[in-house]
């Protein structure tokens, strides 16, 4: 497929002049830095200071530069409208910043938009974004939507699907420009690019987006938010082991085991401070091994604590109670599983997803200080100000 006409973006920068060469919306230098750049009112050229100490040059007086790995500097004529994204953790940040939805997801089904149920005037559904990474990542689509940023990581895509470096300049040149990476995990081979953690990213978005003062909000509600938590938190030594387990149905017979270890898909665990069964017994993870275990590893193992998630986002959707009415009641009829400490003593619960942002993981880590400490934190304890999360989202800062 050509696109030889001019295109949306081309349109919009030169007024429907048609222009032969290069975007200046989604090219990209050569920095690893990690700063922002805007220009100032003096015109053309302005030279700014970036958040990382260094001087960078813009290009019109409108414009301004957002740094990230792995694509570096990407310059933004103006402050992009429409968006994709790869996952529900930039999703999430967006919401947070007072965006609308991302047009489209890989996969919208691993978006936990439920949470959003319990934020005032926050409606947002997963199922109606577009899934673009179905069998295959298409391009198609991609020109369909226009977007005016596209928000995931270009080494993942050049390494999980078929898709070229040729045809990601394409959908950078044509349509506009890619900014993102990989965070949730750091235990990907192919990323040996720099990480950011969850608030380092969220920054990044905030800068694209021009709402770094509802960053810096949300930022300051989170650390209050943990410290408050974490000054709670019992001794090391009275903390409870937990699993993370992936099942793929109702009635498992096998785990893929997963670590606690960087990235912001374990961002709650860590900070709630709990402990690896799976590790202490020498387990390895799914993203070492890439296979799975059964009842009798698990009962080696034996958690005090089980956390279980689907890669679909199905138990996320269930309500506890039928959760409990299914997979737990499956674990206690089972010969080995009705062994494990984790389910004699009804210690078994939702694990969350692998994808969350700052409103998400809000949600999670007071959800996750409910199950895995219930003699300190009461269910009916709000740990966080469901409306303060509103406020900062619909610009009342």
């Amino acid at each position: 497929m050509e696109h030889k006409t001019p295109t949306r973006r081309e349109y919009m920068k030169y007024g429907g002049a048609v222009i032969g060469g290069g975007l200046l919306a989604g090219c990209t230098g050569s920095s690893s830095g990690d700063g922002v750049n805007s220009s100032n009112n003096s015109g053309s050229g302005a030279t700014s200071l970036n958040s990382s100490g260094g001087n960078a040059t813009t290009g019109s007086e409108n414009s301004y530069s957002v740094t990230m790995a792995p694509i570096g500097e990407v310059e933004f004529e103006t402050v992009p409208e429409t968006w994709i994204a790869n996952n529900g953790s930039w999703a999430d940040m967006g919401i947070a910043l007072g965006q609308e939805p991302p047009k489209g997801l890989w996969r919208p089904n691993r978006y936990h938009t439920h949470v959003y149920d319990d934020i005032p005037r926050v409606d947002v559904d997963w199922k109606d974004l577009d899934e673009l990474w179905g069998s295959a990542l298409s391009k198609e689509r991609f020109y369909e939507i226009g977007a005016d940023v596209h928000v995931f990581d270009p080494v993942f895509v050049l390494s999980r699907s078929k898709w070229k470096q040729a045809d990601l300049d394409e959908i950078r040149e044509n349509v506009g420009p890619v900014f993102g990476n990989s965070i949730y995990s750091q235990a990907f081979q192919w990323h040996d690019h720099r990480y950011y953690t969850l608030y380092e990213a969220f920054e990044k978005l905030a800068q694209v987006f021009d709402e770094e003062q509802r960053y810096r909000a949300f930022k300051q509600l989170h650390d209050e938010f943990i410290g408050r938590v974490q000054e709670r938190l019992p001794p090391k030594s009275d903390r409870p082991s937990v699993a993370i387990i992936m099942v793929t149905s109702n009635k498992p017979e096998e785990f893929y085991p997963y670590p606690i270890n960087k990235g912001t898909s374990y961002k709650q665990w860590r900070d709630l401070g709990v402990t690896s069964a799976l590790k202490e017994a020498g387990i390895k993870d799914y993203y070492v091994s890439g296979g799975t275990i059964d009842y009798e590893t698990l009962v080696e193992a034996d958690p005090d604590i089980l956390l279980m998630w689907d890669g679909r986002g199905r138990f996320e959707r269930m309500s506890r109670k039928k959760f409990r009415n299914t997979l737990v009641s499956f674990m206690e009829s089972h010969d080995v599983a009705s062994q494990l400490t984790a389910v004699e003593n009804d210690d078994v619960y939702r694990g969350a997803g692998i994808y969350q942002g700052p409103i998400i993981n809000l949600a999670w880590t007071e959800r996750g200080a409910w199950q895995l400490y219930p003699d300190e934190f009461d269910r009916d304890e709000q740990l966080f100000d469901r409306q303060h999360v509103a406020d900062i989202i619909n610009g009342d800062i």
